[in-house]
């Protein structure tokens, strides 16, 4: 087994990582950057999916070391070599019989070194900027009862903070930003790139999308808008052909050019992220990449119904010391001062771009982020002070 020092570069260990497909691409494109970010510093993982469909396109080549594995509602654990880790990503519920045969191989391997051995389980939470991140990262909570009675199993919560787990972000980012060229990448794709203003939409159906549209259209720049693959390309195809129905001449000017992207590895989505001037991302993976990035950009925050992503909004907006101008912006687009039954003739006008300031926002973040250590490090470095034991 290989175990260096703090500097989190690998300890040769095998994790199982758990992720469940639930908001379309975030919960497996996270689960997957995690899974080839360990593998990439000396770690083997099996990653256990219960819909591995989106890897096709988003990491078509995989992954040295790791191994995709079918997650389904009874897994078969016997001639499964034990793993050192468990991680589940989100809260997923990891099958009984699997947490059972997780136990044995921990107390199997207590008795085969002399102490009492409780393994090492790891919870992996949704990010946020709120406070309780910092509060409830990395502490314990024993398993009193079940299958996993005796384990102990550890919260770790990304963030934007140093008390916090860190952002995912790979080693040789800079480099790869560094090489870009982003008329090259634009040729590649098929876009007829002439020096637009380039804007990449990655959304759910923003019921200020209609307004957005009319914005870009309305110049005075010319604008090629990127539509990224699945629901932002269903949204926008429904929302100009509703356009052109009811204001035939609404980009008469034709200073708005749409572009329907296929999909992208996620490689090739960062190169997206590092082609435009500004960016629309959802969820919490394209989030991230849109800070690493370092272009403006407005976030739509997965929608939930008791409203709590208003307050996990507005504090990623504090952590960013966002202007009056951003959180506007993001107000209008995330529908939080919209009308109760999203009546589109009521929705508030979106504000004009502020793309100067926008910058200065996310290039300060950037660089106080880029000081933390990754949450890849992080939560090797966490193994490695908490060994099996």
């Amino acid at each position: 087994m290989r175990i260096v020092d703090n500097s989190g570069v690998t300890s040769g260990k095998l994790w199982d990582i758990f992720c469940r497909v639930i908001d379309n691409y975030g919960d497996i494109g996270v689960g997957w950057r995690l899974s080839a970010g360990l593998a990439a510093r000396g770690e083997r993982v099996r990653f256990w999916l219960d819909d591995s469909r989106a890897l096709g396109w988003m990491a078509p080549f995989g992954a040295p070391n790791v191994e995709i594995r079918h997650w389904t509602a009874s897994i078969e654990t016997e001639g499964l070599a034990p793993s050192d880790i468990l991680l589940e990503t989100f809260g997923c519920e990891i099958n009984p019989e699997f947490i059972a045969s997780y136990a044995d191989w921990t107390r199997a391997r207590g008795l085969d070194l002399g102490f009492c051995q409780k393994g090492l389980w790891i919870n992996l939470e949704y990010l946020s900027a709120e406070s309780y991140a910092e509060r409830n990262h990395a502490l314990p909570s024993p398993v009193m009862t079940g299958p996993g009675a005796g384990l102990c199993k550890y919260f770790f919560y990304p963030g934007f903070t140093q008390a916090t787990g860190g952002l995912l972000r790979e080693p040789d980012l800079a480099e790869r930003q560094a090489r870009f060229a982003r008329a090259d990448w634009l040729q590649q794709k098929g876009v007829n790139w002439r020096g637009e203003r380039l804007v990449s939409l990655f959304c759910y159906e923003p019921a200020a999308l209609a307004d957005l549209l009319d914005q870009l259209a309305a110049g005075p720049k010319a604008t090629q808008l990127l539509v990224t693959a699945g629901r932002a390309t269903v949204a926008v195809t429904a929302c100009v052909l509703n356009k052109k129905r009811l204001q035939p001449l609404w980009n008469k000017l034709e200073l708005l050019s749409i572009y329907y992207i296929p999909p992208l590895t996620q490689h090739d989505y960062d190169h997206l992220l590092w082609a435009c001037d500004l960016n629309f991302v959802r969820g919490e993976d394209s989030l991230v990449r849109a800070l690493w990035a370092n272009k403006p950009f407005i976030w739509q925050i997965y929608p939930q119904h008791d409203d709590a992503h208003h307050h996990k909004l507005e504090a990623l907006l504090d952590v960013l010391n966002a202007p009056p101008s951003l959180r506007l912006f993001h107000r209008v687009w995330n529908d939080l001062d919209g009308p109760t039954e999203r009546d589109a003739s009521q929705q508030p006008p979106l504000p004009p771009f502020e793309l100067d300031s926008w910058q200065q926002v996310v290039t300060r973040a950037g660089q106080q982020l880029r000081q933390q250590d990754d949450l890849v490090t992080q939560i090797m470095r966490f193994a490695l002070k908490n060994p099996l034991k």
